[in-house]
């Protein structure tokens, strides 16, 4: 692998930082994007439930903000109700809506450096090749006469060109599917504490009144 990177030249060290860059990115997301830590299942029937008749203590609200993401959003109108009783719907609606925006930000976080990556990796790869070329070009010896330029240099040239291309394709092509594929998972959850957090929303101004 050394090998080949020294045989693409300069040109591919920054690939090599993108496609570094792209997996701790993706390990990452992976990670933080499990569905324990952003909708559980049953979390939504487990906070009805717990909320049928009162409204629960600060410290049960409080281990549900610490549950996961939609229990976040959740606590955050059980919280509403806790500091004023008699706050109208559009308050308790408001204080889900700025937990909740703050929640998909948390979601989305580094998925545009990724669709950046996928962008940019393949025009990396064309400055290669394009460099490469330059110095195919440049072998070519304007006193060569019959005998051409430098083969040893046009190679180089070649393999700068080749190799860069082919890395910028390996370094975009995985990081595009994986941006879709967290973009699409993503949406999926936002989603989910939409629906989540309009139906726990109408419980909580039925139990408020």
């Amino acid at each position: 692998m050394f090998s080949i990177i020294q045989a693409a030249g300069w040109p591919i060290w920054p690939l090599v930082a993108c496609s570094v860059l792209a997996l701790a990115l993706i390990i990452e997301r992976f990670v933080s994007l499990k569905t324990a830590k952003v909708a559980p299942p049953n979390l939504l029937e487990e906070a009805l439930t717990v909320s049928r008749t009162a409204v629960p203590t600060p410290d049960v609200v409080r281990q549900l903000e610490q549950n996961s993401a939609m229990g976040e959003v959740l606590a955050s109108g059980l919280r509403a109700l806790n500091a004023d009783a008699r706050c109208t719907d559009a308050d308790l609606r408001a204080s889900m809506e700025n937990t909740g925006r703050a929640v998909a930000h948390r979601l989305e976080r580094y998925l545009n450096a990724l669709a950046t990556i996928a962008s940019a990796a393949p025009l990396l790869g064309l400055l290669g090749t394009v460099i490469g070329m330059i110095e195919i070009f440049g072998s070519q010896s304007a006193a060569g006469g019959a005998t051409g330029g430098n083969p040893a240099q046009l190679a180089h040239g070649i393999s700068v060109a080749l190799y860069n291309t082919a890395f910028g394709l390996i370094v975009a092509i995985p990081s595009l599917i994986f941006w879709r594929y967290f973009r699409g998972r993503v949406d999926e959850y936002l989603l989910a504490l939409e629906l989540s957090a309009e139906r726990f929303a109408r419980h909580l101004t039925t139990l408020r009144r």
